[in-house]
């Protein structure tokens, strides 16, 4: 593990750089200690695969932490003080989020391509992305996109060598061994098989982000 600053107003403690559901759940369970836990100046707390970001104002920080030399030294006595009474399992309540797709079988994306560059059909390459729950490492890149895993490796894809310059909301993709939910449209270079109609960002709703980390998905195929 190791923690270092970001620029003047962050910080990041860093537990691993792997994909691990274990490093990812110590990840989630620290941003959400700080969530229901904030101190003074902070902003907010992200998790990400593997590390979780305290973003804060650093003039608040040092304000209240005084006897610190740095507003980062400050954070990271938080952080500390956190760690020893952190539970990894104290993550949030994960949920079971069923997501129903349209698969790309018009050949509009690359639904064909990624089955035929792994040697399958359509309908086993369906059949082998639709047979895994997956889990919801971290939101990033757009406002509710999901980074989920993990793919099986008999329909793992790289990403595209030239990236669309449009990619339609509710694209659902595969990049590597990850696969994602496009929330807004976007340019784009993940491998899109599939179009879901579930609103992945409703900035007005309560909760704007309609997956959250932690969460188990199971798509399921819809005509």
């Amino acid at each position: 593990m190791r923690i270092f600053s970001l620029g003047e107003t962050a910080l990041t403690v860093e537990f691993g750089t792997a994909i691990s559901e274990h490093l990812n759940q110590k990840a989630i369970a620290l941003a959400e200690h700080f969530r229901l836990n904030p101190f003074r100046g902070l902003i907010e707390s992200v998790p990400a695969y593997a590390s979780a970001t305290l973003f804060y104002d650093p003039i608040l920080v040092r304000s209240e932490f005084g006897e610190f030399t740095s507003s980062f030294d400050a954070v990271s006595s938080l952080v500390a003080n956190a760690l020893e009474i952190l539970d990894p399992n104290n993550g949030g309540n994960s949920r079971m989020v069923e997501i129903p797709v349209r698969f790309d079988t018009d050949g509009e994306f690359d639904l064909a391509f990624v089955a035929m560059s792994n040697g399958l059909s359509m309908v086993e390459a369906i059949g082998i992305f639709t047979s895994v729950i997956y889990r919801v490492y971290m939101l990033g890149f757009l406002p509710g996109f999901s980074y989920m895993g993990t793919v099986d490796d008999r329909i793992a894809m790289l990403r595209k060598k030239t990236p669309r310059t449009h990619v339609p909301a509710g694209s659902v993709g595969i990049a590597g061994r990850q696969t994602g939910i496009y929330s807004l449209a976007s340019p784009g270079g993940w491998q899109i098989i599939g179009q879901t109609a579930v609103a992945m960002f409703s900035p007005n709703a309560d909760s704007p982000c309609y997956l959250r980390p932690g969460d188990n998905v199971k798509f399921i195929a819809i005509k």
